[in-house]
């Protein structure tokens, strides 16, 4: 199995621009479960801590194998998604590991 796991920084001039960027990208991930072939389970958390250095948003996915996680690259839902959130994002921070 292999963990996905995203964090993103997301733009907005005022806290209610931010909140709902964080809604949106919560509600755009959270939609693509059941989509993708090979994905175990997917997990989108909205930070709360509200510290300077923390990220806005996290996904945890898990999928499959290394083939499932290459497929949701270039699955048309995932990219659907990725091109409705692109303008959200300022920051992306990744890693991919194997799970036993």
């Amino acid at each position: 199995m292999i963990r996905h796991i995203v964090m993103w920084r997301l733009a907005g001039e005022s806290s209610e621009e931010q909140r709902l960027a964080r809604e949106q990208v919560k509600c755009a991930f959270e939609g693509l479960r059941g989509r993708i072939p090979g994905l175990c389970q997917i997990e989108v958390g909205v930070d709360h801590s509200a510290v300077d250095y923390a990220c806005d948003v996290v996904l945890v996915a898990d999928f499959e194998s290394q083939q499932a996680l290459d497929g949701y690259a270039t699955h048309p839902e995932h990219l659907r998604v990725r091109q409705e959130l692109g303008a959200l994002r300022t920051t992306r921070h990744q890693v991919d590991y194997l799970r036993y």
